[in-house]
């Protein structure tokens, strides 16, 4: 492994696809800023567990739906590194319901954290980024599959789209690439919680390689993105879902 020169960030990054991606950027020679809102523990493990793999690595807590937070974010990671190069906009929460039966607090929260809180990562790297930066944000294969219960959540996976569209042209002429990841149904907590092993086995085997994707498949993806091989991908939406839709 060789040291890049380069820091990012990686939202909601102490456990699950965020952690894989975090570890995956540190392989490929960044600096990684681990940030979290919940547990202090699992973040220091996955910082520790990234500096064990040669990388240099810091954790940041800040609560992404807090636009000061989101400053302070990128604050703490240029003190550390001399600024930010890549922003990964993972952190998102996942509330399930009919839209009938959907209350007030289940659509704000998941509005707060997963559409706000791209949006306040979006703001703050447009600002801040340095030249040859990139900004990829988290969608979902729910944004084409319109399962019954995902209303909501696609909602705000669907507003993470057009904003990077939009975000891609307005960085015209700063040399940043803003991008989008859309995985399909992917092994991790988040996902398997609370579904019936026969919900499991039917998303299964639903894309055509007939398996669930892996965080280290969606962090491919990511490390694809905000590496030099990803130089001229930009305002894409990359569906990393194994043919799902």
């Amino acid at each position: 492994m060789s040291d890049n020169g380069k820091t990012a960030i990686v939202t909601g990054s102490a456990r699950g696809i965020g952690a894989a991606v975090a570890e995956r950027l540190g392989k490929d020679g960044f600096a990684v800023v681990v940030n979290y809102s919940g547990s202090a523990a699992d973040a220091e493990a996955e910082v520790a567990k990234i500096k064990d793999a040669g990388a240099r690595a810091i954790a940041v807590r800040a609560d992404v739906s807090d636009p000061a937070a989101v400053k302070q974010l990128f604050d703490g990671a240029t003190a550390a590194f001399g600024g930010v190069d890549v922003l990964v906009n993972n952190a998102g929460v996942m509330l399930l319901s009919t839209i009938a039966e959907a209350d007030d607090k289940l659509f704000d929260r998941q509005v707060a954290i997963n559409l706000k809180g791209v949006f306040n990562g979006m703001r703050e790297a447009a600002r801040r980024l340095r030249s040859g930066g990139r900004i990829i944000s988290f969608s979902s294969s729910v944004v084409g599959l319109y399962q019954p219960t995902y209303g909501p959540y696609a909602a705000t996976k669907g507003g993470i789209e057009a904003m990077t569209h939009v975000l891609a042209n307005e960085m015209r002429g700063k040399n940043i690439n803003v991008n989008a990841i859309a995985p399909g149904p992917t092994a991790t907590h988040l996902f398997l919680d609370g579904k019936p092993q026969q919900v499991i086995d039917h998303l299964t085997h639903l894309a055509p390689l007939e398996r669930l994707g892996t965080p280290a498949d969606i962090a491919a993806a990511v490390s694809f993105l905000a590496g030099p091989d990803g130089s001229w991908i930009n305002g894409q939406v990359l569906r990393v879902n194994g043919g799902i839709v």
